[in-house]
């Protein structure tokens, strides 16, 4: 703390010396040039973290109040200065603390900016205006008449000393090291110093000082601004040692003082100003450029990226027009020549569904996307000339919103073929181990039933039972592996089914089974149901499995309440809901339960009931998804099949349509 106290102390006594010799008139008189203002400001706010920092302030009026009594000021009015000093370095700290945070403090920056030249002004003025009132008071009351020119000049003078010696503050390491800019720095300072000596000395008739303001114009302009400030303090220095002498545009009677010094501030405004706008524009075309090139790195890196890529990667427009996309999307599309930036991504290039009924431009996952739909992974069998053999591609689609509104799709292709033959291998193996082995299980079922009769009230009977019972696991299993093999690979022959017939059918069936085993009855509520075109054999199973599915999940002690309704959906779909009221899915789980061979907590089954579900309606070209019961506990399960289209689908939607009208839903408890 004391060597850094002791540093400040000395370059303050030595800017008040040099402050001094620039006094115009008697000793006591106001100095044009003060350096100590700024002097001072620079050491308050360096001082605002130290641990003794109220020693400064005590060190900074004691210091200013000898050396003025050294100087030749009166004792009194030295002692009145060295408190004004104080005061208005104070305030100059204690508003820089929060104006100017950062600036001039060791390891901080220096001022460099408008918005900084702009603070300092405001900071400086309320600190000189602080100063110069409580000067001008002490100077009253001792000399007991202070002229309002003294008042001026005290102002100006401590205004003008912060922005033109503060602005040189932590500036030094800013010297240029390039030899250019140093020639061109001595032949401005050269010009600048023949131009003041001839508006100054030589020709003193002319009030032409205003022809020297474009020289400082020059500088700021072309010149670094720790260069530009030396020009301003150099040669604003000169003017007022001119004015000193009487020599000069401004060397008037009684307002030499003030009028030099509102020149110096100018010059000081307008070098530091162009000086500062310069900096900027040259930092902010700096990061432009770093930006730039960073942004063409990025680019450059991430085109590489792309196009090394193995899956395929395309950026679609809202009219479904390729924006981008890369080698492997062409190679996996087989349309490399013709798919390219601008061509539109239609059916037209063999999309295709995966059982090979054609797919519509509208059923196109990115075409569905850019619908505001959902889509989730698609397979699509892509067969053209590139690729006559067929290759199946999962579709992954994801929207993109551009910050200008307008809407993108990212699709990202993946070929599954390996993978779905594998997978069709497989299931297709197990279709023939299945029904391989219901031959030896019906036989084993058959002697087992043998066995316990002839057992029948013997203790071995008991492990009988639990034959019967494996046996019965392995026959459900068994036929899931089947149901599943003939929803996959049986051949559709869809036609246009009565859901209110079928569900009032697989409803009563349900009832009965409750009825027989002494279960609570179900009690089934049916909305509007339209007619779908759909495979029977395999839209029974559907509504079956998920009916049973519904049950499985009731509440101990609660009767099954199940809902069934259906509407109308895009592309000529009709989505069907079926809630229930039981223990529902957990979140987490609502997608895997549509996998192979998934068992919820406390299900029974094979695990294939809902896969085979998922399988029969992607067959029919549609979706399938659980979500938690809007209206209550339990499920609901959602997916579409193709609407009606037949004459007779017509028929029974305008009976349906015709029917008596019961208030609130159709509610169906069979008997």
């Amino acid at each position: 703390m004391l060597p850094s106290t002791a540093w400040f102390a000395a370059l303050y006594a030595v800017a008040i010396v040099a402050g001094q010799l620039t006094v115009l008139g008697k000793p006591d008189a106001m100095p044009v040039v003060w350096p100590a203002t700024a002097v001072a400001a620079v050491w308050l706010v360096n001082r605002t973290e130290a641990r003794w920092r109220w020693v400064d302030p005590v060190v900074l009026a004691v210091l200013t109040a000898v050396a003025l009594a050294v100087t030749g000021v009166d004792v009194g009015l030295a002692l009145v200065r060295g408190v004004a000093a104080m005061i208005g370095a104070l305030v100059f700290a204690i508003a820089a603390a929060r104006w100017l945070p950062g600036v001039w403090t060791a390891g901080g920056r220096p001022l460099g900016s408008l918005n900084d030249l702009v603070r300092v002004l405001m900071v400086a003025t309320a600190a000189a205006l602080a100063g110069t009132a409580l000067g001008a008071l002490g100077g009253q009351v001792i000399k007991g008449d202070v002229a309002p020119t003294d008042v001026a000049v005290f102002l100006v003078r401590d205004i003008v000393s912060v922005l033109v010696f503060g602005a040189a503050a932590h500036r030094l390491r800013d010297l240029p090291p390039n030899r250019p800019v140093w020639m061109e720095a001595v032949l401005v300072y050269a010009i600048s110093a023949a131009a003041y000596f001839y508006v100054f000395s030589v020709n003193q008739d002319l009030p032409i000082g205003f022809a020297l303001l474009p020289i400082t114009v020059w500088a700021a302009l072309r010149l670094p601004t720790v260069l530009t400030i030396g020009h301003v303090m150099v040669f604003g220095t000169t003017a007022a040692v001119f004015t000193l002498h009487d020599q000069g545009p401004y060397s008037v009677e009684g307002s030499g003082p003030l009028i030099v010094q509102l020149y110096i501030g100018i010059l000081a405004l307008v070098g530091l100003s162009l000086a500062f706008s310069r900096d900027e524009r040259t930092g902010l075309i700096e990061r432009l450029r770093a930006s730039e090139h960073e942004a063409t790195e990025k680019a450059g890196l991430m085109t590489t990226i792309i196009n090394s890529m193995t899956e395929g990667l395309a950026i679609l427009d809202q009219s479904g027009r390729l924006v981008l996309r890369n080698p492997a999307a062409g190679r996996l599309l087989g349309t490399t020549n013709q798919v390219a930036g601008g061509a539109a991504l239609g059916s037209d290039y063999g999309f295709f569904h995966a059982d090979g009924t054609p797919l519509t431009d509208a059923e196109l996952p990115y075409q569905r996307a850019l619908a505001g739909q959902d889509v989730q992974p698609m397979d699509v069998l892509i067969r053209n000339a590139a690729v006559p053999e067929g290759r199946i591609v999962r579709f992954n689609v994801a929207r993109l919103a551009s910050p200008g509104g307008l809407e993108h799709v990212v699709v990202v292709f993946h070929d599954v073929t390996a993978d779905r033959r594998h997978r069709d291998e497989l299931m297709s193996f197990a279709g023939v181990v299945a029904h391989d082995l219901l031959n030896p299980l019906t036989t084993i079922e058959g002697w087992a039933e043998v066995l316990e009769a002839e057992l029948a009230g013997y203790k071995p009977a008991e492990r009988v039972s639990r034959i019967q019972r494996a046996a019965a696991r392995m026959r459900t299993f068994l036929n899931g592996l089947l149901a599943y093999t003939a929803a996959r690979d049986g051949k559709l022959m869809p036609t246009t089914i009565n859901l209110q017939l079928l569900l009032s059918d697989i409803a009563n069936s349900r009832y009965d089974q409750a009825e027989s085993s002494g279960k609570l009855p179900p009690q089934f509520t049916f909305g509007p149901l339209d007619a779908v075109d759909a495979d029977p054999v395999l839209a029974r199973q559907l509504f079956e499995s998920l009916i049973d599915n519904a049950l499985d999940l009731a509440g101990p002690g609660v009767p099954s309440q199940i809902n069934v309704s259906a509407q109308p959906a895009p592309n000529g779909m009709l989505r069907i809901d079926i809630l229930d009221n039981g223990r529902g899915i957990p979140a987490g789980m609502r997608q895997a339960v549509f996998t192979n061979f998934h068992r919820g907590e406390g299900h029974g089954g094979s695990g294939l009931e809902l896969a085979v579900c998922k399988r029969i309606v992607e067959r029919h070209g549609g979706t399938i998804e659980a979500t938690a019961n809007p209206y209550g506990a339990g499920t609901r399960m959602t997916f579409t099949l193709p609407a009606g289209r037949s004459a007779y689908a017509r028929t029974l939607e305008n009976q349906w349509q015709q029917r008596p009208q019961v208030s609130g839903a159709t509610a169906l408890h069979p008997r």
